[in-house]
């Protein structure tokens, strides 16, 4: 039984994931997790499981919901405990939650600070840590990390999030040299402006600016940015340790 992790799922590109990889019938298992909205994570699961069956096959789509903050070990843990107690194995894995904070570092609390860092970046560590020794176990995986071009540029007003983002992309590169010997690879996709609800507080007159400075003259949709994760998802083992832009040629 052939299983995915997905965390951050019920909006923005973590959802459009998780309906694509449904929709791909790739795998029989998918466990999906938001620490933000439980209705929508339910949501989700739903229209996986309606997706998947479109095709009129006899079998069905094991959809796991874990409602918590992946930034806490326990979620993450007892995410991969659920996935493995039903489909034995985690083979691929995509750290897509994220939380931005907008404004002056000198304005923002420490208790700010400390939580976008811990969902953007701690994360990562807690799904990889808990996820792996099933990986290694099976000399086989794939993590993709979902990240931003302001962790390789950085960006006024977003500090925290650049910094764990520019965190996530050093730690995609330091796992992937860890894990490259059990050919488990680990990637990271860093996206420019996506149409997300992240991006909620510009005004049209400030995102028609930003659309200026992008030579694609648009932000990406969410099933775009889907759409590249299972294609890096198809890319040979070998390719590991990268940290791609997808951002319309903006950086």
């Amino acid at each position: 039984m052939r299983s995915a992790i997905i965390t951050g799922a019920s909006s923005g590109i973590g959802r459009s994931i998780a309906l694509k990889m449904a929709e791909s019938r790739e795998f029989d298992c998918i466990a999906v997790n938001s620490g933000h909205d439980e209705q929508a994570l339910i949501r989700v699961a739903a229209e996986m499981k309606e997706i998947y069956n479109k095709a009129g096959s006899d079998s069905e789509l094991q959809v796991i919901t874990v409602f918590g903050d992946i930034s806490e070990i326990i979620t993450a843990r007892a995410m991969v405990r659920k996935t493995v107690s039903v489909a034995k194995r985690v083979d691929v894995l995509i750290n897509s939650a994220a939380i931005s904070h907008v404004g002056l570092l000198m304005d923002m609390t420490p208790e700010e600070w400390q939580k976008t860092v811990a969902v953007n970046l701690n994360s990562v560590y807690n799904t990889c840590h808990e996820v792996l020794p099933y990986m290694v176990r099976e000399q086989s995986g794939r993590i993709v990390n979902i990240s931003s071009v302001w962790g390789l540029v950085g960006a006024s007003c977003e500090v925290a999030y650049s910094a764990a983002k520019g965190g996530v992309n050093a730690f995609t590169k330091a796992l992937a040299k860890e894990m490259a010997p059990s050919h488990i690879s680990v990637n990271a996709l860093a996206f420019g402006m996506v149409d997300t609800r992240m991006n909620g507080h510009l005004s049209e007159e400030e995102k028609a600016e930003i659309y200026e400075a992008i030579p694609a003259g648009r932000a990406a949709s969410p099933d775009e940015a889907a759409d590249a994760v299972l294609k890096l998802l198809a890319m040979p083992e070998y390719l590991t340790g990268e940290v791609i832009k997808c951002d319309g040629g903006w950086i």
